[in-house]
Formats: C-alpha cells, structure tokens, sequence
C-alpha cells in the first residue's frame, strides 16, 4: 500500500507540474475517453444493511423452497407411521338364510344374522409394518438434512462469489484512482511532445485494461447476487450487500478425520444405513407371511318363527392357511432378500465414494491453499516492491512513465489474483465440507489474510 501512496504523489507531481502547458484536444480526445471509461461503472447495491456469512445461511435455511419440499416430504413420512401399523377397517355383514322362494319377502321365515368382524395380522407383523414406516421418516430426515447441507454449501460458494467480486471492485477502484493520476500526467506530457503517441497508445491499452476488468466484475457481481438471492427464496434482482474477509486455514484436517466425520455426519450417508436397514425389516416382514392372519366375527341372529328361541347369536373365527401357497411367499421372501443385499452394496458403494470424494476435494483445498499462500506471501510483496522500485526511478527520471504504468498493472494483476486465489480456497473448503457432510470449524485454526 506504500507503493502506491508514493505513485499516486508522484503521478499528482508529474500532472501538477505540467498543468499550466499548451494542450490539444485532437491528440487527447483518446485519454479523455478512457478516462470516462474507467470511471463509468457502477457500485455494488448499497441499500440496506450488509449481511454476513451466518446471515445468509440462517435466512437460506429458514426460506429456501427446497429445504421446504423436503421437510413437507418428512412430514408425509410421519403421518403414514399411524397407518402403517393400524388394523384394517372392521367389516359390517348382515346374512339372511333360508328364505323361501315362493315368498323372498317374508323374512319371518328366514334366519337373520347381523354380525361384525375383524382381521388381526399375525404376531409381529403390525410393529414391523411400523418400523419400516418409522425407516421412511428416518430416510425423509437425513434427505433433509441433506438438501440443507448442500443449500448451505451453494449458498457459502455464492457468498465468496459475490464478496470476491466486491473484493475486486474494491481492489479496481484503489488502482483507478492512481490511473486518472496517470493519465494526467501522460496526457499533459503528450500535448507538449515529450512522449511518443507509440507510448501514449500502450498505456491506452494498458489502462484500458482496468475498464476490461471493472466490466467482468460487474458481471460476475450481478451472477453472485442473483445466485444468492434465489438461494435466499427472494426476487433475483433483490438489493444485497455482504460483508467479511476472506480466510485461508493454516493446516487442513487430515483425510481420515474427515472419512470418520463423513461416516458419522454425511447425509445421504446416513439416508443410505437407513435405506439399508429399512430394506432388512422388510425382509423380515416378508418372513412373516407364514405367520397366519386371523379373522374373528361376532353377530345377533333372529330365528325363523316358531322356533323355541327366536334370538341367538353367533360366535366366527377363520385364518389364512400360507403353508398352501409357499410358491408365492418363497419368490416373496426371495424379492426382499435382494432387495436388502442390493441395499447393503448399495451403502458400501456410497460410503466409498464419499471417501473418493473428500480425497478429491482435500487435493483440492490443499493446492488451493498453496497458491493463496504463495501470492500473499512470495508474489504480492515481490510486485509491490517492484512498484516501489519503479517509483523512486521514476522520481529520479532513470524510467519513464510507460514503465511505472507496467509495474502498477503488475501489482493490479497479483492483487487480483490473490484475491481470486483465496475465494478459490473457499470455494475448495466448501466442497470439503459437502464431501465431509459437516462443518470443517472443529479442525479450524484459520489465519485471515489482510485485505490488499
């Protein structure tokens, strides 16, 4: 930051000094446009009040539509446990018998029964029947959790998306202000003949290439906000500040911590042991076939007239016999044996490749935090130390203008990069934590880089 303070004076000097010269519009038509141009951009939406990370991830989590669809679907997975387990609806029967033909309406000649009659499942049967619905409520959660995990994940990636991005307008706007200083001093020199319009026109480019930047920040602003907004549940052309500083850890948790975590943590991990074991009541369940089911009856009857006893009443009980039909509850017993094994490999083929994925996203991170620590502490006080350079030959006129201008860019380029460098790592620690299936604070020992 010294480096520039000392090229914004000199560059102050240099325009100062030759303001009461000769000027000609012609020649400076193209300076004074690109000094337009440079300022010709707008601020990030300044209306109301910043928003941190937690701000975000707390308003997502309360308002974001998906999290909503999922946490609907757990609330259907809780109301179906009651009727999972519930008896089948007792059935009402009235039976007439003996009637004659000759006089179908004469009922005093019939025997009359009024019942009611209910079907008991075999033991056991109905609290299995309940397991497996309380399995689904069970699956339904960890899916929630799930699509929250990822919700906050995106929503961390949009947030260092649109904090890089003031990051950068804030690091563009630092520069254009020595720039203007610059293109002053170039313009008043090339009215009077002291440069070359071959000099004039590379530090166009040179300088044009803030404009360049200022337009794919922009972008990149506007993408961020829309991304978040919509995470948020809002209108994508909502107004929305955020605020904080970017962070690079200074040691990263250790590829096995991270499988124990995921193992314990990771949702659909979880989604998975719990589809796994729905998968193995249901086998037993299927067992259950050969346990009989029972039906019981009980019913008034009025006899015909002139029998001794006109009331009386009936006492039923029947049963199912599956042992007659072992070929249908074999295949059935067959199926859910399948199904359980094809669950069972399915969770080892998920719990390997969350392993596969947290190796990724940990080489990832790793290489990430690497290139941050190399621009923050090898290549930007390399570049400043050159503009400092720079600056003092320039004040001595052992360099020219063209060559201070070069150093600068040299600076704008490193900044922007470490800036980019570091909301990569972010990015990066993000996908960590997805992969992991949990937040990555409880191996935190962050080191927050200073802003540039």
């Amino acid at each position: 930051m010294k480096a520039y303070v000392s090229l914004f004076c000199v560059l102050a000097f240099a325009a100062g000094a030759c303001v009461s010269r000769a000027e000609t519009p012609a020649k400076s038509d193209g300076l004074s446009v690109l000094a337009a141009l440079l300022q010709d951009h707008h601020s990030p939406d300044a209306s109301g009040p910043a928003l941190t990370l937690d701000d975000v991830e707390r308003m997502a989590l309360s308002a974001n539509p998906e999290i909503g669809v999922a946490a609907r679907r757990v609330a259907i997975a809780q109301a179906h446990v009651p009727v999972a387990g519930a008896l089948d609806d007792p059935m009402a029967m009235y039976r007439g018998w003996g009637v004659p033909l000759e006089h179908p309406w004469n009922l005093n000649s019939a025997q009359n029964m009024f019942s009611i009659s209910e079907t008991l499942p075999g033991r056991g049967k109905r609290s299995l029947r309940t397991s497996v619905a309380e399995s689904d409520v069970d699956v339904a959660k960890a899916q929630l959790d799930q699509v929250r995990l990822e919700v906050r994940v995106r929503v961390h990636k949009a947030f260092g998306d649109l904090l890089r991005a003031d990051d950068e307008i804030r690091i563009h706007d630092q520069h254009v202000a020595i720039a203007r200083q610059a293109i002053e001093a170039a313009r008043i020199k090339y009215t009077t003949g002291k440069v070359p319009q071959q000099d004039i026109l590379k530090a166009q480019v040179a300088l044009t290439r803030l404009a360049e930047h200022m337009i794919q920040f922009d972008h990149d602003a506007d993408l961020a906000r829309a991304r978040l907004n919509t995470l948020l549940g809002r209108a994508p052309n909502s107004p929305l500040r955020v605020t904080g500083e970017h962070a690079v850890l200074d040691t990263l948790p250790q590829a096995q911590d991270l499988d124990d975590l995921a193992l314990r943590s990771r949702p659909d991990l979880l989604a998975a042991q719990q589809a796994a074991e729905r998968s193995h009541r249901e086998q037993a369940l299927a067992k259950k076939a050969y346990v009989p089911d029972f039906t019981v009856s009980a019913g008034y009857m009025i006899m015909p007239s002139g029998q001794n006893f006109r009331n009386a009443y009936m006492v039923e009980g029947s049963m199912n016999l599956p042992w007659l039909n072992h070929r249908k509850h074999d295949a059935e017993i067959a199926e859910a044996t399948a199904q359980a094994t094809e669950q069972d490999a399915d969770l080892a083929e998920q719990r390997n490749m969350a392993f596969g994925q947290i190796q990724e996203a940990l080489v990832e991170a790793e290489a990430a935090q690497k290139l941050a620590h190399l621009y923050h502490e090898e290549l930007r006080p390399q570049a400043e130390a050159t503009l400092q350079s720079s600056v003092i030959a320039y004040e001595n006129d052992k360099t020219d203008l063209l060559d201070l201008l070069d150093s600068q860019m040299a600076v704008v380029d490193i900044d922007l990069a470490w800036i980019q460098a570091v909301a990569d790592f972010d990015s990066r620690l993000a996908d960590l934590e997805l992969a992991a299936g949990a937040s990555l604070q409880q191996f935190e020992s962050p080191t927050a880089e200073v802003k540039p």
